[in-house]
């Protein structure tokens, strides 16, 4: 369950729940051919995605 940050604000940052899911989808993939096995294991792939989503490294147009 996803707790930190929250879902409504990054619902906020994007617009709307279907746009955030396809964009935290499509980068966790990229992530998932990018990283290596132990930074995998560090901090799961969409983990990584959502943090990203939520701190503006990926903007949605």
């Amino acid at each position: 369950m996803l707790l930190e940050p929250p879902i409504d604000a990054l619902v906020k940052k994007v617009g709307n729940p279907y746009k955030l899911a396809v964009i935290v989808s499509k980068r966790a993939k990229t992530l998932q051919q990018a990283l290596t096995e132990q930074e995998r294991e560090e901090i799961p792939e969409v983990t990584r995605a959502v943090n990203e989503v939520y701190t503006g490294k990926i903007i949605s147009k």
